[in-house]
C-alpha cells in the first residue's frame, strides 16, 4: 500500500513502549482461548475470566524506547487510520447522516479499555463503550506463524478496516440491534447473528479498500484474502481442534469471509451488505 507522506489520523494514540505490566492471561492455553474467542470483536471477556488470570504482574513498569522500524509501522497504521476517515465519512454525507472518527490505540503487553481489561492474546479490537480500535501488532507475527497468513502491511490495513467496519455498526445500530437479538437467542442462533456481523465487518473492510484502490499496490488484494482465510472459523478449529464444528462458528467460515470482504471490494456499494438476510436471519 502506498502510505509514505500521506496525512496521518490525529486521533492514534500509540502507547506501545508504556507497559504498566504483562497480563498473565498473554499466554499459554488460556491466552490462545481468548485469542479465538475476541479476535476481530469487541467482545469483553473480563467477566468470565478468573480475576487472577487477568490481573497484571505488579513491579513491571517501563518505557522502552521505539525502533524505527517500530515507529515507521505506527506511522502506517496512523495513515490508513486516516484513510478511513476520509472514506467512511464521505460514505456517511452521501448518505446524509454524520460519520464521528473513532480512537485507535496501539499498546503492548496490555491495555485498559473502556470494555475491560485486555491483553496482546485478545488480538485486535473494537470496543463500542469508548469507540475505540485496541491493537498490539505482535498479533500479526501469530497470525503469519500459528495460522499461515501471509502477512505484508495491507494484512494489517485489512484488519484495521474490519475493526473500523464494527464502528461501523455500532454508528447505524447494527451492533446494538443485533446485541439485543442474540440475548434473546439460543445458542445457536446467537452464533449464526454473530457471523453475520462479523461478515459485514469483512464487507465494509472491502468497501473501503475498493474506495481506496489508488493507493493499492500489486498484492494487496492478495494479502488482506489470505489474512480473512487464515481467521475463518473452520480453519481455526481445524488447526487447533482437528476438525471443525459449524455450529459453533462466530465469525464465518474462510470462504465466507474471503466472499464477503471481496463483495465489498469488487461492488463498493455499502447497501449491498446485509448479511443478515442473506444468511436468513431477518
Amino acid at each position: 500500500m502506498k502510505w509514505q507522506g500521506r496525512r496521518q489520523s490525529s486521533n492514534m494514540d500509540d502507547r506501545r513502549g508504556m507497559s504498566g505490566g504483562k497480563m498473565l492471561l498473554g499466554g499459554g492455553v488460556v491466552g490462545v482461548i481468548v485469542l479465538l474467542v475476541q479476535m476481530f470483536t469487541g467482545t469483553d471477556l473480563s467477566q468470565v475470566i478468573p480475576a487472577e488470570l487477568t490481573q497484571p504482574q505488579q513491579g513491571t513498569e517501563r518505557t522502552v524506547e521505539l525502533s524505527e522500524a517500530d515507529k515507521q509501522m505506527g506511522e502506517f497504521v496512523s495513515v490508513v487510520l486516516a484513510d478511513t476517515e476520509d472514506i467512511w465519512g464521505k460514505i456517511f454525507q452521501e448518505n446524509n447522516l454524520t460519520y464521528e472518527n473513532p480512537q485507535l490505540v496501539l499498546f503492548s503487553d496490555a491495555v485498559q479499555t473502556g470494555c475491560g481489561g485486555a491483553s496482546s492474546a485478545s488480538g485486535p479490537f473494537y470496543c463500542p463503550a469508548d469507540r475505540t480500535v485496541y491493537m498490539d501488532l505482535v498479533f500479526f507475527n501469530e497470525l503469519k506463524d500459528r495460522f499461515g497468513a501471509k502477512g505484508g502491511d495491507f494484512a494489517i490495513a485489512y484488519v484495521i478496516a474490519h475493526e473500523v467496519g464494527h464502528h461501523v455498526q455500532n454508528l447505524l445500530g447494527t451492533s446494538g440491534r443485533t446485541q439485543q437479538a442474540m440475548q434473546s437467542s439460543n445458542a445457536t442462533r446467537a452464533n449464526q447473528l454473530s457471523v453475520a456481523l462479523e461478515l459485514q465487518a469483512d464487507f465494509y473492510a472491502g468497501v473501503w479498500s475498493h474506495y481506496n484502490q489508488d493507493q493499492l499496490e500489486e498484492g494487496d488484494i492478495e494479502e488482506a484474502l489470505s489474512a480473512a482465510n487464515a481467521v475463518g472459523d473452520d480453519t481455526i478449529q481445524e488447526k487447533m481442534q482437528g476438525h471443525a464444528n459449524q455450529e459453533t462458528f462466530t465469525h464465518g467460515t474462510s470462504a465466507q469471509r474471503m466472499y464477503w470482504f471481496k463483495k465489498g471490494y469488487q461492488g463498493g456499494d455499502v447497501n449491498q451488505g446485509d448479511t443478515f438476510t442473506e444468511l436468513g436471519l431477518q
